[in-house]
């Protein structure tokens, strides 16, 4: 399969966790050697939001701000690649075609943001999109999708399976901004949408929830 596992910042990054990304590193690496086709998309999680608020209070337009929380998600995946070894690119894909091409390779593809105005849940849709992926899997901080959010609401109920055309209606935010921060992109969601590649929304804190995915298991919530 084509796989795109998309790893929340708010998983590895908030704060800074190396044995975690030490261990998504060596799950992507088994998950080739399974003969998976393989691109993590990285974000940059607490750490981009504190370099956005530190462009915003130098008096930065929102383009810049973005650009900030970019590098910092760079920064991220790279630790991946470099934990990867040869089994990665060697470098962060700063670009679609970079990142198919190292694909084409038989690489274990890292990437970060790409550009502004669009997140990291974007660019691992828009990557899914470009490598017709058969399944892109959300590593975040919550066990699924909830019919609110499980922080604020003790009420909030797991969905077992959504469908895409379902999803506006749990957005709290619905365009993109910097520093935006819910379960899903909406932006995201209307490419994977259009494309119709299934995702899995799963606990990233447990890196064995990945490949239960990957397998079928019933975990996380499913959308389709």
């Amino acid at each position: 399969m084509k796989i795109v596992v998309r790893v929340g910042g708010s998983v590895v990054a908030s704060p800074p966790n190396p044995v975690l990304i030490g261990k998504y590193a060596d799950m992507l690496k088994d998950l080739k050697k399974q003969g998976h086709e393989v691109v993590a998309v990285v974000g940059g999680g607490a750490l981009a939001r504190d370099f956005i608020e530190i462009a915003g209070e130098l008096g930065l337009d929102e383009a810049n701000r973005d650009w900030t929380a970019i590098h910092v998600s760079r920064l991220f995946a790279q630790l991946f690649v470099m934990r990867l070894g040869d089994a990665g690119c060697g470098t962060v894909p700063i670009s679609l075609d970079e990142a198919d091409a190292c694909l084409k390779r038989g690489r274990v593809v890292v990437m970060g943001g790409l550009k502004p105005g669009m997140t990291t849940d974007a660019v691992a849709a828009m990557i899914g999109e470009k490598i017709n992926a058969d399944l892109l899997v959300k590593a975040s901080n919550v066990d699924g999708i909830f019919t609110k959010d499980p922080k604020k609401y003790s009420d909030a109920k797991k969905i077992d399976e959504l469908k895409f055309e379902d999803l506006s209606r749990l957005f709290e935010e619905n365009r993109h901004k910097a520093g935006i921060h819910q379960i899903l992109d909406p932006e995201a969601v209307k490419i994977l949408r259009k494309g119709r590649v299934k995702m899995v929304v799963v606990n990233g804190f447990k890196p064995e929830n990945v490949l239960l995915a990957v397998k079928g298991g019933k975990v996380g919530t499913t959308i389709y």
